[in-house]
């Protein structure tokens, strides 16, 4: 039952739905989205390294968090290009822009990857 505004109640049976939700979000983004599957496949690989090389937690953090921040914007990115979709595959301006941004997004995210692992490991090989 909702309340006054609309808001379901807030229990462990609603977090077990989001988490259903979830699921089945990651595992649609796997079987239709190319570049997300390369990014686990990218993950799996990098993630042992982060966890090696990083000195303490905090390395090991950022190194790992860096890594899973592209995953993150690869799903919202591939979520602005399935409703763009739903909408019609004709080219309108907006709607390019918007992918190209979404896309813009996930590059970012990998820049940031080279820097958070290139700031941390490159002063060391110096």
């Amino acid at each position: 039952m909702a309340d006054g505004i609309g808001h379901r109640p807030r229990g462990f049976g609603r977090m077990l739905q989001a988490t259903v939700w979830s699921c089945q979000g990651l595992r649609a983004a796997w079987l239709h989205e190319s570049s997300f599957r390369l990014e686990v496949y990218l993950l799996v690989l990098l993630a042992p390294l982060a966890l090696w090389l990083g000195d303490d937690g905090v390395e090991r953090a950022l190194l790992l968090g860096s890594c899973l921040l592209v995953l993150a914007v690869e799903l919202l990115n591939s979520a602005i290009e399935a409703v763009i979709e739903r909408y019609g595959a004709e080219f309108h301006e907006l709607a390019g822009r918007a992918k190209d941004m979404g896309s813009a997004a996930v590059f970012v995210t990998m820049v940031n990857v080279l820097l958070v692992w290139g700031l941390i490991l490159l002063p060391r090989w110096w």
